[in-house]
């Protein structure tokens, strides 16, 4: 039986972080690297690679790499330079994404495509196309490589703002994982988490206008920590997990799955 320090051990991981220069996917990066992984992330503009490098280095081994993931061409690109510097990959971590926001009767064809594509497609691409690197992962420790997908909670419950592809392109990334984790068992573990709100520049706007209101409505009265992030990636990259694929974990203070739906209190009729 490990210890509990063997349990929750991922240093010397390889692990591919999309997404990984800014938000909930730097927050991923830097978690990782402070546990003693190997950290592979990606972000689309080789400015944005160096300066995560250079921020990210201190803390160990990093490789930032500019990639548009919005093309499958993108998306090999990415898996070619990662396969250039190592010949195995512990876990990828699909973070990276898009969002927009519009009037239901204003809502254009083109907020569906691009949110569509980088939210679900590029997800599923990448992982066939990291595939390789993923099982020769597994077969080198002889444990299950992992797969996270990052949701959002907006898949798990109607959003406040009108972001009709977002929210169905979340939705849409739960299940996929599901589906994945069927079909990728037993050399691959796949799980997605859905954050609730945290302190990123997507975000902000919604946090500079009523970031007082989504504390009081959350049970824990907070938003989310990078430690809250990094430290449920921790666990499922883990072989604490091992036991565990399919599932969409809700990282949210418990404001999913404490929401009640306020109708009328039959206590309160008049006398």
């Amino acid at each position: 039986m490990m210890s509990t320090s063997e349990l929750f051990d991922i240093a010397g991981n390889k692990v591919l972080v999309t997404g990984g220069a800014r938000g909930i996917g730097l927050m991923i990066a830097e978690g990782l690297l402070r546990a003693g992984a190997i950290v592979f992330l990606s972000t689309r503009k080789p400015q944005a690679a160096a300066d995560a490098t250079e921020k990210l280095s201190e803390l160990g081994e990093v490789h930032a790499i500019a990639a548009d993931l919005g093309t499958e061409q993108g998306c090999r690109d990415l898996i070619d330079a990662v396969a250039e510097r190592t010949d195995r990959l512990d876990a990828l971590v699909n973070n990276a994404g898009a969002t927009w926001g519009a009037p239901f009767d204003e809502f254009p064809d083109a907020a569906w495509d691009k949110v569509l594509g980088v939210n679900v497609k590029t997800p599923f691409t990448l992982a066939k196309l990291a595939r390789p690197l993923l099982e020769a992962g597994a077969s080198a420790d002889g444990g299950p490589a992992r797969i996270i997908n990052i949701g959002s909670i907006d898949g798990l419950a109607v959003p406040n703002y009108e972001n009709y592809s977002y929210s169905a392109a979340k939705a849409a990334i739960h299940h996929l994982t599901r589906h994945m984790a069927a079909n990728l068992a037993p050399s691959i573990l796949v799980n997605a988490i859905a954050p609730g709100p945290f302190p990123t520049k997507m975000m902000q706007w919604v946090l500079d206008e009523r970031g007082d209101e989504l504390e009081g409505a959350n049970p824990l009265k907070r938003i989310g920590r990078p430690e809250d992030i990094t430290g449920l990636v921790t666990f499922l990259l883990s072989p604490a997990s091992s036991f565990i694929t399919g599932t969409v974990i809700p990282l949210d203070g418990g404001l999913t799955s404490t929401m009640s739906v306020a109708l009328f209190d039959p206590s309160a009729k008049e006398a």
